[in-house]
């Protein structure tokens, strides 16, 4: 038996894996645009399921129920975009599996198999990037918002740790920095969106508003749950942490191969713990020029 029959049984496994997934989804989808668009993706998947089988023989499996659920509940936390993507992410080391049989395989074959690695590399890329949801499409409002919240708050905390002792004063400073922030930074998106087309001002606006001061009362949070100044500062670290590894994996995922989730988590994180640790010198610094005693718990 040739080698590359059981990669051939693999891929007709894949390819009728995937027909189920967009034809569940499809299903369950309820804009008809969108639902167009699986069900032409669940049908191209279906042709090419049949080219393997007739190289490896018919091949089927099917889509667990707890399998579904998590794919359907993928698809209404995140959006259909994160979650096709999500799901096609080995999609480049797939194609390049079927350019290594591509010379193997019967020649009557080849043609077929040639149409098939364009299939996977432009038109079903053009399908998936034709779907237009709202999320994706103020993707970089959100991302804005909520990375500038979370430096910037971090950085005020992390500077009153340095200064005071007062949880309370710490919490309030933040909210009262982040909420003036988040109206100059909805201001900022509201006219830098009258320059994008396709993007409305007062939606961009509100958007980058409302990711803003979503994370500056997150962050803040933890100083009103306990009166130790570096118990509420870690946890609320370890919260902006938490907050920049969603975000960031998420555009990781929607921006494609080019954007790499651990370098921007780096840079983003780094630059987070950066802002704290100099907003925490130059607390300390104001702390002795004016010789205010603390004393942390």
């Amino acid at each position: 038996m040739p080698g590359w029959v059981e990669e051939a049984r693999a891929f007709c496994l894949d390819e009728y894996r995937d027909y189920l997934i967009y034809k569940f989804l499809a299903e369950h989808e309820k804009d008809e645009s969108r639902k167009a668009i699986l069900e032409k993706l669940a049908s191209d998947e279906y042709r090419h399921y049949e080219f393997w089988s007739k190289l490896a023989g018919k091949c089927s499996t099917s889509l667990g129920r707890i399998e579904a659920r998590l794919i359907l509940l993928l698809r209404r936390l995140f959006g259909l975009v994160f979650t096709l993507k999500f799901l096609e992410r080995g999609e480049e080391s797939t194609i390049q599996a079927y350019k290594r049989v591509l010379n193997e395989i019967p020649e009557e074959y080849r043609g077929e198999l040639e149409e098939i690695i364009r299939d996977e590399e432009e038109h079903e890329h053009k399908l998936m990037e034709s779907i237009e949801e709202r999320i994706v499409k103020y993707m970089a409002f959100i991302a804005l918002g909520l990375a500038d919240a979370i430096v910037e708050v971090t950085g005020v905390h992390a500077g009153f740790l340095g200064y005071s002792a007062t949880t309370l004063v710490a919490g309030v400073a933040g909210l009262v920095v982040g909420f003036s922030a988040t109206i100059s930074m909805a201001s900022a998106a509201y006219i830098q969106a009258k320059e994008v087309e396709g993007r409305d001002p007062l939606t961009s606006a509100l958007i980058t508003g409302a990711a803003y001061i979503s994370a500056v009362v997150l962050l803040a949070l933890p100083y009103f749950l306990t009166e130790s100044m570096k118990l509420a500062f870690a946890v609320s670290i370890i919260l902006g942490l938490i907050v920049v590894a969603m975000f960031t994996f998420y555009t990781s995922i929607v921006g494609g191969p080019k954007r790499t989730f651990l370098r921007e988590y780096i840079e983003t994180a780094g630059l987070m713990m950066g802002t704290a640790l100099g907003s925490y010198l130059f607390g300390t610094a104001l702390r002795d020029i004016f010789g205010v005693p603390i004393e942390f718990t």
